[in-house]
């Protein structure tokens, strides 16, 4: 079965004369269908909002994208707070959920108005030191613990996850914070990653609304949202069935008015954090095949390695790999497809049927929108690639430019050796 890509090799013959391999490449009109998609499947909920996690992709050219359609940001750490505010997020347009957090984090969060999500109980006196108080609206991130299954399996371990509250937890966190001062509360919760289940959301977000009733009820806290976090996935394999956001709309919907609309909570918001599902279909990794070598295997070097993408050398994920011009071609050769950094994980694909592979053939290497130039770091030296975008009418624009030696010497910009460094 072969993935469809979202860009022609003709193309991408015109982009890598004026962008050189490897770059991650991006579809403007297909993250643009998608944010359309997504706000109608929750257009039932007035107040829904979708906060994009910033850790899947940082880069302010994409966010400004969904920014257009009124999403806002999920952000984690002090620069992904810098970003979100340096695009024109702030307030409400932030949802700052971290954990582990510095000082200086609140700090900033806090001075940009955005929502805190705690992670912990402890937190609670950590912030209201760090800031000398405790903001009218907060959320707290909650974890039940255990197994969470659906009706085609495990999906996850929350039990064996560093985030989040207990049940008994988030009670006393809600009393403490009403105590404090908190006026509008929200629920947050994370409990599984990269479903490919229409099931997922609608499951935890009966479990969120049941927790919502009963907090309220036995704390007297006046919750304002719900957010369901992350977890939407998508299909990296050809034969995965992809999730359908507006199944997942309506199955929420429906647990929504069995929940909450009886208890008198027909008012509450709907948020989501998606990163995975919002970009990561809409991203590809272009890179060349440059060396052939022929061992006790076949291998295929390319000019991209784990630096571009870390996924498949992390967790032997899979992200399918076209042979661009080569579609129609038989899958009849084996081959090991490798970066060049010195580390035999270092492959993108392991064993993999494609076609005939020669010197100078691009390789598409699909769904790295999420979580793959974001994860680049600079072992070996090796320098992160540009970020190009594939514009609606067909042009390419450059957001993000290649990196240079002068950048991976920045920090030693207060030193006599960097004169010899960069000259």
């Amino acid at each position: 079965m072969e993935k469809k890509t979202f860009v022609t090799k003709e193309q991408l013959d015109e982009i890598v004369k004026q962008y050189p391999t490897p770059f991650h490449l991006y579809d403007e009109k297909g993250i643009r269908e998608n944010m359309k998609a997504v706000k109608e499947a929750f257009s039932w909920n007035k107040g829904f909002k979708e906060y994009f996690a910033v850790k899947a992709c940082p880069n302010p050219f994409l966010i400004n994208i969904l920014k257009e359609y009124g999403c806002g940001c999920d952000c984690s750490s002090y620069t992904e707070l810098m970003m979100s505010s340096a695009i024109g997020c702030t307030g409400n347009d932030i949802m700052f959920s971290s954990n582990d957090t510095p000082a200086e984090e609140y700090k900033y969060a806090y001075e940009l108005g955005a929502t805190i999500n705690l992670d912990d109980i402890t937190h609670i006196d950590f912030l209201e030191k760090t800031i000398g108080t405790i903001p009218k609206r907060i959320s707290c991130r909650y974890n039940p613990g255990g197994i969470f299954e659906l009706g085609n399996g495990i999906m996850d371990n929350p039990g064996d996850s560093k985030y989040g509250m207990t049940t008994e937890q988030i009670f006393d966190a809600f009393r403490i914070l009403k105590e404090k001062g908190a006026e509008e509360f929200g629920i947050h919760a994370f409990l599984a990653s990269n479903t490919v289940t229409n099931e997922y959301y609608p499951v935890l977000a009966k479990q969120l609304f049941e927790l919502a009733v009963k907090l309220e009820k036995e704390t007297g806290a006046d919750i304002k949202f719900i957010n369901l976090s992350g977890g939407v996935g998508i299909p990296y394999r050809p034969e995965q069935e992809p999730n359908d956001i507006r199944v997942i709309g309506e199955g929420v919907r429906k647990v929504y008015e069995e929940v909450l609309v009886p208890a008198g909570m027909g008012d509450v918001e709907i948020y989501s954090e998606m990163g995975r599902f919002m970009m990561g279909p809409y991203g590809c990794l272009v890179t060349k095949a440059i060396h052939e070598k022929h061992t006790h295997k076949e291998y295929i070097g390319v000019d991209a390695c784990a630096v571009n993408l870390m996924r498949p050398a992390m967790y032997g994920a899979y992200h399918h790999i076209t042979v661009m011009g080569k579609e129609d071609q038989p899958c009849d050769h084996k081959y090991d497809v490798t970066g060049s950094l010195c580390e035999n994980n270092d492959k993108f694909a392991i064993d993999r049927m494609l076609p005939e592979i020669e010197m100078g053939d691009l390789l598409v290497i699909h769904d790295t929108g999420a979580h793959g130039f974001a994860m680049g770091y600079n072992y070996n030296g090796k320098l992160k690639s540009a970020e190009v975008l594939l514009k609606e009418d067909g042009s390419a624009q450059l957001i993000r430019r290649a990196e240079e030696p002068k950048d991976y010497f920045a920090t030693f910009d207060c030193f006599d050796i960097y004169k010899k460094l960069v000259k």
